[in-house]
């Protein structure tokens, strides 16, 4: 899956060891999206190598590539957005992928509908509240 937003935040790097022994690190950011009329923030991380790997700083706009994974532990339920790729966007190419609003929304009337061209118009008849209009009701 993939998102597009800017860095509002880098949190604090984690390090430590597992019980096995090995060493790890966790690069945690938060991501606010900027493709929608109404912005969400995202706290994902990027963990081991991948943390080296990709270092944004606040005010970067990116797109990330993320798995979502759940796991329980002591009967409560945890979910990480983990990034596996990202890529530094163009500030000002990034709102040009955004969905535009919708008319009413922005605040104008909404379009009227364009005339359907094989109607035409009926010009040579009265009005149908006049004597002499054709009545093509079936009783």
């Amino acid at each position: 899956m993939e998102i597009t937003g800017k860095i509002i935040q880098k949190l604090e790097p984690q390090s430590g060891t597992s019980k096995a022994g090995n060493a790890w690190k966790k690069q945690e950011y938060v991501l606010e999206t900027t493709d929608s009329a109404y912005p969400r923030k995202v706290k994902f991380d990027f963990f081991g190598e991948r943390a080296d790997q990709y270092v944004f700083e606040v005010g970067d706009v990116i797109t990330l590539s993320y798995d979502i994974e759940s796991r329980e532990f002591n009967g409560r339920w945890y979910t990480d957005i983990r990034g596996f790729k990202a890529v530094k966007v163009d500030p000002a190419a990034a709102g040009a992928g955004a969905p535009a609003p919708y008319p009413a929304a922005a605040g104008g009337p909404a379009p009227a509908p364009a005339p359907d061209a094989g109607m035409a118009p009926v010009a040579d008849q009265p009005p149908f509240d006049q004597p002499g209009a054709p009545d093509d009701l079936p009783f």
